[in-house]
């Protein structure tokens, strides 16, 4: 593993645009923020990396170097830009918030388990993380106070993924143990709650509700 990130344009032959060098450890977590201007990049070298993609240099904006295991989780906040949220695997267990404006880290909690994916609602100011190692559960959490407002429990094995429905309301997790989960966790924005009331059959009916 040579701990580089290749940066493609499949538009185009020359699809190669940009090589960002920095991390000393496999690249286990990526993702761009939602205007396509930053990257941020998580390792087994417990380092996060905030990449510009408007600089001319390959040379990282931001080095985050707080977390004390591997960063798979990474997620960019849908109502403040400049925000993203890490979390760290194995021991380290924590949810760290931080400005990529600054590279400040902006705040953080021990989850208690090792947190292996993190989204963000759509709708309200809330994330959700996914975890392994003890407990291999789901949590939402309320931010920026941090409080800690469910725990989803069903699988038996490390939730390794999630993603949310178009509506922002639906989460679909994936774990080890080979199942998938459902869960109505986030709700959905007063728009579409108008519909649903009047709606007669719900695709993935009955999905766990936490509202």
């Amino acid at each position: 593993m040579d701990g580089n990130i290749i940066n493609n344009d499949v538009r185009i032959r020359s699809h190669v645009v940009g090589t960002y060098r920095g991390h000393t450890g496999e690249i286990c977590g990526l993702k761009w923020s939602g205007s396509g201007m930053q990257l941020a990049s998580g390792g087994n070298d417990n380092v996060v990396h905030v990449w510009d993609r408007s600089s001319a240099s390959s040379r990282w904006l931001h080095r985050l170097e707080e977390h004390t295991s591997a960063v798979k989780a990474l997620a960019w906040c849908p109502f403040q830009s400049n925000l993203l949220a890490t979390g760290g695997g194995g021991t380290d267990g924590a949810i760290k918030f931080w400005n990529t404006h600054t590279g400040a880290c902006l705040n953080s909690v021990d989850t208690g388990s090792q947190v292996c994916a993190l989204l963000w609602s759509k709708n309200d100011r809330e994330l959700l993380s996914s975890h392994g190692f003890s407990q291999n559960h789901l949590a939402l959490w309320k931010y920026p106070s941090l409080v800690k407002m469910a725990e989803l429990t069903g699988h038996a094995s490390r939730v390794l993924y999630m993603t949310q429905s178009p509506d922002g309301s639906t989460v679909a997790s994936a774990a080890g143990d080979e199942s998938l989960r459902f869960w109505d966790v986030f709700g959905m924005p007063d728009t579409a709650k108008k519909t649903d009331q009047k709606a007669a059959h719900e695709p993935f009916s009955p999905v766990p509700r936490i509202r």
